[in-house]
């Protein structure tokens, strides 16, 4: 079985970590309380030298406090370290990379067929690859959309936040 690990120095979070970032919000022309989380459990092949390939879980996370950002997460048995594992990429990535191949550092996306899309981890161990139905994406940044508009990202963005942590980091 192919193991999926970060590339050194790559964002990774507890997956845990991220679910206590829920926070709903309200939005006023409808009055209806919606969370600035989502997720979005999608099953994963991973692509290895055997015919069959092996069907992983994974989740796909979007929070509307990093709008830029997507998260796909994988389970323990997935990883070398026996940890869940999550690879942040852009979201523009995942957009363009279902229609035409995207993307040259650690995370590169491509289409395969008419129904799948591939995801490419880079790693110093290797590379691990894994399909995914193209339908399950785009319902998921369709999802993503509603809750953050393309060009709106910069409404959501916390930089008093951002600013406070990186200069905290440093000193």
């Amino acid at each position: 079985m192919t193991q999926l690990t970060p590339p050194a120095g790559a964002r990774i979070q507890s997956f845990r970590r991220l679910l206590h970032c829920r926070e709903p919000f309200i939005r006023r022309e409808r009055e209806q309380v919606l969370s600035s989380v989502i997720e979005q459990s999608v099953q994963a092949r991973m692509v290895a030298s055997a015919p069959r390939m092996e069907t992983l879980p994974a989740t796909l996370h979007y929070d509307r406090g990093d709008p830029f950002a997507v998260r796909m997460a994988f389970p323990a048995p997935a990883t070398l370290e026996g940890a869940e594992v999550s690879w942040e990429f852009s979201r523009e990535l995942l957009t363009t990379g279902m229609d035409e191949p995207a993307g040259v550092g650690d995370v590169r996306v491509r289409p395969f067929g008419y129904d799948r899309t591939v995801l490419e981890f880079h790693a110093v161990e290797g590379i691990a690859m894994v399909h995914v139905r193209t339908a399950e994406l785009r319902r998921f940044l369709k999802r993503a959309q509603d809750l953050v508009p393309v060009g709106d990202e910069y409404r959501f963005m916390e930089l008093d936040r951002d600013l406070t942590e990186l200069l905290d980091e440093s000193g």
